[in-house]
Formats: C-alpha cells, sequence, structure tokens
C-alpha cells in the first residue's frame, strides 16, 4: 500500500521547490508529511483485519473498527469541503487576531483523546459508501488528491479563515486539523484492537 503513496510524496517534494509558492517551503513540506504519515497509518492499521475484526464493538454504543474508517473518509471530504468554503471568502487580515492556536497546538490538541468531542450528524458513519474496501477506497483517493493539492496549490491559504470546534483557523491549519484528525481515530482503532475480548481472527 505504501508503493502508491510514498513515490507521489517524493515526487512532490522535490518538484514544489521550484515553485513560487504562497506557502513557505517549511509549511507546505510540513503538511504534506503529515498527511502522507497518518495516511499510512490508517492503511497499516486496518491491513488485513477480517469482517469480524472490523465490525468488533467493545460496547453498544462505541464505534467498530469498520465505522472509525468510515468516519476518517467523512471527514476528509467534509473538512478538505471547509478549506474550499474557506477560500471563497474575502482575503481578511484582520482575522489573524482570532486564530489563538499554533500550528503545533493543533496537531497536538486533535489527536489528543483524552478531549472527547461530540461528533456531528453529517460526520457520523451510516455505511454511506456501500462496503469497507469502498470507503478504504474513498479516503485513499481523497487523501492522494489532497497531497497532490497540498504539492503545487498557490492559494493563499494563511489569508482565508473559517469556524472551526477550536475556533477560528485559517485554511492551512484546517489542512493540519484535518491530518491529525485521522490520526486520532487510528489511535481510537487500536483502543479496540486492544480491547481483551477483540477476535483474534
Amino acid at each position: 500500500m505504501k508503493k502508491l503513496i510514498v513515490p507521489l510524496a517524493i515526487f512532490a517534494l522535490l518538484s514544489f521547490t521550484t515553485v513560487d509558492s504562497k506557502l513557505t517551503d517549511p509549511e507546505r513540506l510540513l503538511a504534506m508529511t503529515e498527511l502522507t504519515v497518518t495516511h499510512d497509518h490508517l492503511l497499516h492499521s486496518i491491513y488485513g483485519l477480517s469482517e469480524a475484526q472490523l465490525n468488533f464493538k467493545s460496547s453498544p454504543d462505541s464505534w467498530s473498527i469498520a465505522e472509525c474508517t468510515e468516519h476518517i473518509a467523512i471527514s476528509e471530504t467534509n473538512i478538505f469541503g471547509m478549506i474550499q468554503e474557506a477560500l471563497k471568502t474575502p482575503v481578511d487580515p484582520s482575522k489573524l487576531s482570532e486564530v489563538k492556536l499554533t500550528d503545533q497546538q493543533i496537531l497536538a490538541m486533535i489527536v489528543d483523546r483524552t478531549n472527547k468531542v461530540k461528533t456531528p450528524e453529517s460526520f457520523e458513519p451510516t455505511g454511506r459508501y456501500g462496503s469497507h474496501n469502498a470507503t478504504v477506497n474513498e479516503f485513499k483517493t481523497n487523501r492522494i488528491e489532497h497531497i497532490k493539492y497540498v504539492s503545487t496549490t498557490q492559494d493563499e491559504l494563511r489569508d482565508h479563515y473559517a469556524e472551526t470546534p477550536l475556533g477560528i483557523m485559517d485554511a492551512y491549519q484546517i489542512l493540519l486539523f484535518m491530518s491529525a484528525h485521522t490520526e486520532r481515530h487510528v489511535l481510537q482503532i487500536k483502543e479496540v484492537m486492544s480491547n481483551e475480548n477483540f477476535p483474534k481472527k
């Protein structure tokens, strides 16, 4: 599975430095690295799991691994949609003062699972993709496109803003939010797998 994503990331990393970028090289590299690493973490964590393992729930009201994966796929689409909507708004430098979190704080806070958050209904897993394999393919396709986007975009991601559950963020920070959100639920998947009743096969 890594053969698909790693060459893409390497190619993009080598190519973006020749572009007169709206993002700085370190910003672009950070976002691409985070998106690539969390892509790989998810695929590695669910690789080879059986139907019983994918659908196991540690409690009646908890999510299964399949549902966690679907939530990640849904979020990939919805959160990137937030970025696209933010870019449609006028450039507003005055909003910079409303951004309270640094990039690194966002990455750390989203991954921290001691802070529980109620999932909006539009992000809840409902079986919308038809199967687990289709769900994984939806995530992979979108994430690869998003990495390509980061590698070449000239959008002014630092100059457009949106309201998020953590307050006002610029569009670049929402990219980091999207990646960290994937890692958050990879950790949830690992929690499910650590349950003493998790099927052995």
